[in-house]
């Protein structure tokens, strides 16, 4: 068992958070760091903002309060306070104590109680938002932790203590009103918008992308979604680097596509055939290695 770093609790926490396991991967994430590109910085934040937004509307907090992704579940903990909390993202077993929680969308922590979260059955990151948000350093004015980049608080461990901010009242939000949007079976879709390369590819290429079920590789991370499938033809393209977004949906010389996620780079030399939307994007995030994707055109 490795120990986590311990996040000293600043003035005004009123209580702690403590990591007993951490599972997979399992970070500290909020909406990010925006408006930073031309510094070479990523935004970050949550691979499903959706899940991760509605996880803190439900216990109060305003969106961007700090909250924890995991990956493939895996996390135990206990609170030194009791409070309210969500789980919200990919459906995963939860338990208080031992028993589980039949809708842990809203669960009540008694002080010392120990919270467990396992693999989902669906998806691949769940996500924990505590009422008052959790306590982590900032760096650029963000507390999300950037695999790419590095920054950002380092990921949990067994060990770890966060302070908790101060409760908030929590709203009185029917919860089966409050549902997270995740792939249970079959083929994802995806929307995606052509270009801004799209014009390189000759008309084989390009209905090779939409005609094709992809499937999700081993290779893939909150970087990016590498699919693999018959390739696209074009071959290597030499273009000066230029900037890439969330969505962005880049061909390299293998001809497999990669989709980029929450931690992509700030710049690409690649051809980018065509931008996942806003909307889809969180649905990719929530894929795991054999999913199979489907690219569609927006309409």
């Amino acid at each position: 068992m490795t120990t986590g770093t311990i996040t000293t609790p600043t003035t005004g926490t009123t209580g702690t958070l403590t990591v007993a396991a951490a599972g997979v991967a399992t970070t500290v994430q909020d909406l990010g760091r925006t408006g930073l590109a031309h510094l070479g910085v990523p935004t970050a934040g949550p691979a499903d903002r959706r899940s991760f937004t509605l996880a803190n509307r439900l216990v109060g907090n305003p969106e961007n309060t700090p909250a924890l992704e995991m990956t493939l579940g895996g996390l135990e903990l206990t609170l030194s306070t009791a409070r309210y909390a969500a789980v919200t993202g990919a459906p995963a077993p939860v338990t208080v104590n031992g028993v589980r929680v039949p809708d842990p969308t809203l669960v009540h922590l008694p002080a010392g109680a120990r919270l467990a979260i396992g693999r989902p059955w669906a998806g691949c990151r769940t996500y924990l938002a505590v009422c008052g948000g959790v306590e982590a350093t900032r760096v650029l004015g963000s507390a999300s932790r950037d695999s790419l980049t590095g920054l950002g608080p380092p990921p949990l461990a067994a060990g770890t203590v966060l302070g908790l901010g101060p409760a908030r009242p929590v709203p009185g939000v029917p919860v089966e009103l409050a549902f997270s949007a995740v792939p249970v079976d079959g083929a994802v879709t995806a929307r995606f918008r052509w270009g801004p390369r799209d014009d390189l590819f000759d008309a084989a290429d390009r209905q090779r992308l939409t005609a094709t079920t992809w499937r999700i590789s081993a290779q893939t991370d909150r970087v990016g979604a590498r699919l693999t499938g018959p390739p696209l033809a074009i071959g290597s393209v030499h273009l000066p680097s230029e900037g890439t977004v969330r969505g962005a949906i880049q061909i390299p010389p293998s001809g497999e596509p990669i989709v980029f996620l929450s931690d992509h780079p700030v710049t690409g030399g690649y051809p980018v055939i065509g931008v996942v939307t806003d909307t889809d994007i969180d649905l990719v995030g929530q894929t795991l290695p054999g999913d199979e994707l489907r690219l569609v055109p927006a309409r």
